[in-house]
């Protein structure tokens, strides 16, 4: 319930969105309420302008028993798509070997790529339908399509029936990124924002090394029936998502989205519960104010403009960063077990000791160099991480080439670069998820994920496959110089175009679509760092 404290009556001129004085707008006179929260109401027959300092107040938050629940319970997405697709590679020479499935070589690289087809049609669905319906309701939605499909691959009969599942398990991952990296991006405080982002996506490996336990405990020759392995083996997906399921009931809807949809008392009524989990700690004031349109509605038209047409620099730099990252961690992770089995002859079962240290790497890399990115700065580190995983990739392809390379030699020269190409591929998602504006978050994370697994990701696994199937060492590093390429020239986009969004307000990064106000923010101050 609203809580009149004063009442004013002003004239306002609208133009083109716009107050002004000057120009044909006729005026028209408004009635201002401000609640108690601090979120003021103008009203007009037509529109509803809010005045609030709501993301202000999320910004100034200290780190909170809240963030980490938000973390825990929507960052399992990660872990879970890191189990997915560590379980599709260690667990290739079953699949090849199951007495019902029968895969060759070209059937594995083909149900990769129909995971990886659904996640990139999953993202843009849920996407849209995560700016328009809410964070909150489309996380729910997305696990249980994840949990559902992940159950049904266990039970695959065929080739056809084995793809479809690996394809809606896809649409429930590519969507969970949509609603859950755009509902992490409004909750966290700007400040925590880089570090925290990171750390989340780095989680991947931890679901990979999951996977990689699972794969070596139930794919040992004896311990289960020959088909059976692999099919216990999905179903540890379905135990984990369910024991997020209760977590993610007290996550709340953000309230940023909240104040877009003019469902004022809602984002009065979170944002209060979530400051009074900070009780004890000294809370500076508020600095600044947003004017938003409420309850504007946007075509998939207008979002998509928004996205390409409005910041024409940051589509370039997402399509960029996110088309070299695919590309380059599915050309290599997801063949892995390929050029294990086929060039080292590594037992099937074996793979996922491999599989460990490798993943190792990957987790450390976010978590140790995250905070960089919030104290160093965006570019310099994004740019760094790049051009040296690039680098180091060109030069292990070299020696793989010339064949001085064992399998536990070449497992530990992946761990080295994947810390740095970890952090490298994290920022991607970090970059596109707050560089746009709030009404197109969700939207522009499915787009560019789309678009960078597309064209990186979806060709990636098939066509490694392929050159992994030619038996020829210089066949497969000519693909590893070509990731290599990708992720340099990433680099030197970041370095020419990259955004400087460390510390800054997400408002204040991406000036909101539905804003009344041409300046966006009224101060744009950037957060100490903690």
């Amino acid at each position: 319930m609203w809580e009149v404290s004063r009442r004013e009556t002003e004239r306002f001129w609208l133009r083109d969105g716009e107050e002004s004085k000057r120009g044909r707008a006729l005026p028209f006179f408004v009635t201002r309420r401000r609640s108690v929260a601090g979120v003021y109401r103008v009203m007009h027959e037509t529109n509803a302008i809010i005045e609030t300092d709501i993301p202000a107040r999320l910004d100034r938050l200290p780190w909170s028993g809240f963030h980490s629940l938000v973390v825990v319970a929507l960052g399992i997405t990660w872990i879970l798509d890191g189990l997915e697709v560590t379980l599709a590679g260690s667990i290739t020479g079953a699949l090849e070997q199951s007495p019902v499935l029968r895969l060759s070589q070209i059937d594995v690289g083909l149900v990769s790529s129909s995971y990886l087809v659904g996640a990139v049609l999953g993202a843009l669905l849920f996407g849209y339908l995560t700016d328009r319906f809410g964070r909150r309701n489309l996380f729910m939605v997305t696990l249980g399509l994840y949990l559902a499909a992940t159950a049904a691959t266990a039970l695959s009969w065929d080739l056809a029936s084995f793809a479809l599942f690996r394809f809606l398990t896809g649409a429930g991952i590519g969507g969970e990124y949509a609603a859950i990296n755009s509902a992490i991006q409004e909750l966290v405080p700007a400040r925590f924002r880089g570090r925290t982002d990171l750390a989340i996506n780095g989680s991947f490996w931890i679901g990979a090394a999951l996977g990689a336990l699972g794969a070596v405990t139930l794919l040992q020759p004896g311990r289960l029936p020959p088909d059976w392995g692999w099919r216990a083996a999905f179903g540890i997906g379905s135990v984990l998502g369910l024991s997020i399921v209760f977590l993610r009931r007290w996550v709340p809807e953000s309230p940023r989205w909240l104040l877009l949809h003019d469902r004022l008392d809602e984002a009065n009524a979170v944002m209060a519960d979530i400051e009074r989990r900070v009780e004890g700690h000294d809370l500076p004031p508020p600095s600044g104010k947003l004017r938003l349109r409420a309850s504007a509605r946007h075509s998939m038209l207008r979002i998509v403009l928004a996205i390409v047409c409005d910041y024409p620099a940051r589509a370039v730099l997402g399509l960029a960063l996110m088309g070299a990252q695919a590309f380059f961690y599915n050309a290599i992770f997801f063949s892995y077990a390929l050029v294990l089995t086929s060039f080292y002859q590594v037992p099937a079962q074996s793979i996922g000791w491999y599989i460990l240290p490798f993943a190792l790497g990957n987790f450390a890399g976010p978590l140790m160099l995250g905070r960089l990115f919030d104290v160093v700065g965006r570019k310099p580190m994004i740019a760094v991480t790049y051009a040296i995983s690039g680098v180091l990739l060109a030069i292990v392809g070299a020696l793989f080439r010339a064949g001085v390379l064992s399998a536990a030699s070449l497992t530990m020269c992946w761990t080295g670069i994947f810390f740095f190409a970890s952090a490298a591929a994290s920022s991607a998602y970090l970059t596109v998820s707050e560089s746009f504006p709030i009404e197109a978050r969700a939207m522009a994370i499915a787009f560019f994920y789309a678009m960078g697994t597309a064209a990186g990701g979806t060709l990636a696994p098939s066509l490694f496959a392929w050159l992994i199937g030619t038996g020829s060492r210089g066949n497969v590093f000519f693909g590893y110089l070509f990731g290599a390429a990708l992720m340099i020239g990433a680099a030197f986009v970041e370095l020419a175009i990259g955004v400087k969004a460390e510390r800054r307000s997400l408002e204040d990064v991406a000036r909101p679509i539905s804003s009344a106000d041409p300046d966006g923010m009224d101060s744009g101050r950037r957060a100490t760092v903690s």
